[in-house]
């Protein structure tokens, strides 16, 4: 037998076995995080809209741990999204995903930040939103392309996270 066949072999069997290791990694990586829960989808009501986003959905971690990806349905894997921020909360609409909600009471904080899990930008390039899904806080990443500047939606989305609602005005 030729040498090429049998080095094309091994390689070809190095890369099938590479891409087993990584579809294992990536399953026990989604049975180990089983027990977070599925993103809302868009509720009926969501207030008035208050500002709409094309960015792309880079990735959602563990708070605080930016290297540990969330592979919960509709979070795992980069994509195109519009982003809409609403009175009651944040829509995401990743390509190829049913839309995730993040009710408004779910949402802690928004800031930029520099890099994420296979994703390094230039300073501030990325928008981190910091949210509740379940009892786990995540933090999803989203990159607004230019020319749009992502002031608008980091200021739409600190707006309601420090809005009061009606119930604590209707106390007061």
């Amino acid at each position: 037998m030729d040498n090429r066949v049998i080095s094309g072999a091994i390689v070809l069997a190095v890369l099938v076995l590479l891409l087993a290791l990584m579809y294992a990694g990536w399953r026990r990586r989604q049975r180990r995080q089983s027990g977070i829960p599925r993103p809302q989808g868009l509720p009926e009501l969501t207030g008035r809209e208050l500002v709409t986003v094309e960015a792309f959905y880079v990735a959602s971690t563990m708070t605080d741990e930016p290297l540990n990806r969330i592979a919960v349905a509709g979070l795992g894997y980069r994509a195109r999204a519009r982003v809409q921020v609403f009175e009651s909360g944040i829509s995401l609409g990743i390509a190829g995903e049913p839309d995730a909600f993040i009710p408004r009471s779910d949402l802690v904080a928004v800031e930029r930040a520099t890099w994420t899990i296979d994703r390094v930008v230039e300073t501030g390039g990325l928008v981190r939103i910091v949210w509740r899904l379940g009892d786990t806080t995540i933090d999803s990443y989203l990159r607004v392309p230019e020319p749009t500047d992502p002031s608008a939606l980091i200021g739409a989305i600190e707006s309601i996270i420090t809005a009061p609602t009606r119930a604590r005005n209707e106390e007061q």
